[in-house]
């Protein structure tokens, strides 16, 4: 299970990325991306960088993934996604403030996961269709 931090500009860059995340890196959220103080995103990346950022971030999101830190690192490595994603270790000392916060936090509004439609199954229109003209 990996934790994911994302920054960027806008609510709009953040969905995206995390649909990326989803589709094209294909990472399972487990729970819904939950919306963090950018100030606290940006300075929980400042202290894993141990450098100060080119750019602060305006809105942050983070949520886990079923995968472990190392396949999410990979996985999101291929990716390009629109906003700055960190996979934050439970090796960092800012996994525990982090994952603290998420307890609190609200629901990332906007994001709906294409996966996670349960119940879903594909109907066959056509035998439909040709057992009617049988009739």
């Amino acid at each position: 299970m990996a934790l994911i931090l994302i920054r960027g500009d806008n609510n709009s860059k953040l969905l995206n990325a995390i649909a990326d995340i989803e589709r094209h890196a294909q990472l399972h959220l487990i729970n819904d991306p939950q919306k963090i103080d950018a100030e606290f995103a940006d300075s929980i990346v400042e202290s894993i960088l141990n450098a100060p950022l080119r750019n602060k971030s305006k809105v942050a999101t983070s949520f886990f993934v079923r995968e472990d830190i190392t396949l999410a690192i990979m996985q999101i490595k291929k990716i390009h996604p629109p906003a700055h994603v960190v996979v934050v270790s439970d090796e960092y000392k800012e996994y525990a403030s982090l994952n603290k916060k998420l307890d609190e936090a609200p629901v990332f509004r906007g994001y709906y996961s294409n996966k996670a439609q349960k119940g879903t199954e594909l109907k066959d229109y056509k035998s439909n269709i040709s057992n009617q003209r049988r009739k």
